[in-house]
């Protein structure tokens, strides 16, 4: 195995109420806390961020999944709904993908969306972590 890319990323300030930064400088984004956890709501949180990352990713890896099975995704969309939990031992995310996938069948959406979230880093990464709810839409 072998490193593609790193991206380098610098949270200063005070956590959900700072900045983050990238190191090439292309990402440079006030944070602060969602009303709903007490906090201002006047910027991005990290469940925004987490949400964006992998609606992306599992995107790309649909689109690669359909394009070798020569099926047609030009008006696709995923969404990505990062869910912070309040549990007895603290905080804990859970997440719903949903993949609207117009023009076909349910079946063939439904297997697309399974091989994309068995491909996808994100996924990957969050298997057995988190509760993750995926749904194919046509």
């Amino acid at each position: 195995m072998s490193v593609v890319y790193t991206a380098d990323v610098t949270s200063s300030g005070d956590g959900r109420k700072g900045t983050a930064t990238s190191a090439d400088g292309v990402l440079d984004l006030r944070l602060a806390g969602p009303k709903e956890v007490g906090g201002s709501g006047d910027g991005t949180n990290p469940e925004q961020l987490f949400a964006a990352g992998w609606g992306a990713c599992f995107h790309s890896a649909l689109r690669l999944v359909a394009r070798n099975a020569k099926a047609d995704l030009t008006d696709s969309t995923v969404t990505v709904s990062v869910d912070l939990v309040k549990g007895d031992d603290g905080y804990h995310l859970a997440a719903r993908i949903v993949a609207l996938l117009p023009g076909l069948t349910q079946e063939q959406a439904d297997d697309l969306v399974a091989q994309a979230h068995a491909r996808c880093p994100y996924s990957k990464a969050t298997r057995g972590n988190i509760d993750v709810e995926v749904t194919a839409k046509v």
